[in-house]
């Protein structure tokens, strides 16, 4: 019998959460926590952590799992890390439902950095508005500079005082529009964006916008993760977990 853990967080993960319950395949659809309102789904839920690659192992092993497909964010890189290696211990077969990473155009000025100590370095050191869309997580990176101005667009009001001295927080859910994007960069005066290279259409108005602009995108690169089956389709993901052979793997991260 196939019992699926969906590891979700992104829109991907919520478009295959309706597949598996149309199909009636008995899934967990299971959230980090760090939204304080995810998207309903239509699958039994678990929210929170496992206590790393040993709970996961435990728990997929308790839980009789036969099938895990990682649909978190692309920068969940421990998440993926963990649920490799879990997975690989218990038996239980893996994949992973990715978005492709954007990729730059003609009229785009992108830099290009590996993690956030190089996108902070490739900020000014002050007088620099900033559209800090990277989410609440590291944002704390970005205080070594505290001359210049951030805007910050969090699905959630913060619970705690945020470590950026001069600062403005919009409130918001996406997905955002072109047209919504480049306003809020013009509102603001903005100068710089600060992205993570997360791909999808939900978030992706804001590279349009600073096009649109001129402005300059500093992108921060997916941090690695263990090799893995990919797709990168919801049917593709449902062809493998029934086990047909032109399910149509991707080239792995």
């Amino acid at each position: 019998m196939t019992r699926i853990l969906l590891l979700g967080g992104t829109t991907e993960a919520s478009r295959l959460a309706e597949a598996l319950a149309e199909a009636g395949l008995d899934t967990v659809f299971s959230y980090a926590g760090r939204t304080a309102r995810p998207v309903t789904q239509p699958l039994p839920l678990r929210v929170g952590g496992f206590g790393g690659i040993d709970g996961l192992e435990a728990y997929l092993r308790d839980e009789g799992v036969t099938h895990v497909v990682d649909a978190s964010h692309s920068f969940a890189a421990q998440m993926s890390s963990n649920a490799a290696q879990a997975c690989s211990q218990a038996g239980v077969r893996l994949c992973a439902l990715e978005r492709p990473p954007w990729q730059a155009g003609p009229g785009d000025h992108w830099i290009h950095v590996d993690g956030l100590e190089e996108a902070v370095a490739a900020l000014p050191d002050q007088g620099a508005r900033v559209f800090l869309a990277i989410g609440k997580q590291n944002i704390a990176a970005f205080s070594g500079k505290p001359g210049n101005h951030y805007l910050l667009r969090l699905v959630d009001p913060p619970e705690a005082p945020l470590p950026l001295p001069d600062k403005t927080v919009e409130i918001a859910r996406g997905p955002f529009d072109v047209a919504g994007d480049r306003a809020l960069m013009q509102a603001h005066g903005i100068t710089h964006i600060v992205s993570k290279n997360a791909g999808g259409s939900g978030a992706e108005a804001k590279l349009q916008a600073a096009r649109d602009l001129g402005l300059p995108v500093i992108m921060i690169a997916r941090p690695k993760v263990p090799q893995r089956l990919t797709f990168g389709t919801v049917p593709a993901v449902m062809a493998w977990l029934y086990g047909r052979p032109d399910h149509g793997a991707e080239p792995s991260a």
